[in-house]
């Protein structure tokens, strides 16, 4: 059968995480995020060699880490509908807070939250489409603002 090299589901980039405790990151993804596990192959000792997750529309690879590949941390950023819900979603999954919700100047509303896996996982929603002209000059002011304050 022929195929056109992008398995179905995937993306051209489809993120692969390797963590301890694969299937504990796959029940937190779960509880925070509503994700969907799309598939989970286990080694012969029970652990996960590769899981295959939807977080949204996207397409999340994990894995627990053997010889050569270990454990690495990744940042994701992931967009939904309302921000504040789904920041106290995570942290009632057990994620821990790094950034609380905050309007930020390039137009989204974000948070930070790490999961049970070290990976910090950039919640956003879109209040604004902002030029990419008025981004960059918001950009300069922010930075300006932020080395006024650190005096």
């Amino acid at each position: 059968m022929k195929t056109t090299g992008v398995p179905e589901g995937c993306h051209a980039v489809t993120p692969y995480l390797t963590v301890a405790d694969a299937a504990r990151l796959i029940d937190f993804l779960k509880r925070a995020f509503g994700a969907t596990e799309r598939a989970r192959i286990p080694r012969p000792d029970g652990s996960v060699m590769h899981a295959q997750v939807y977080v949204g529309d996207s397409l999340l690879m994990i894995g627990e880490p053997q010889d050569p590949w270990k454990p690495r941390p990744s940042m994701l950023y992931h967009y939904v509908a309302d921000v504040d819900a789904v920041y106290q979603q995570a942290l009632a999954a057990g994620g821990t807070s790094v950034v609380p919700p905050t309007n930020m100047f390039y137009g989204d509303r974000s948070a930070c939250v790490k999961d049970t896996g070290e990976n910090d996982w950039w919640i956003a929603t879109r209040l604004e489409d902002a030029s990419l002209e008025e981004i960059k000059k918001r950009t300069v002011d922010f930075f300006k603002n932020k080395a006024k304050a650190a005096d």
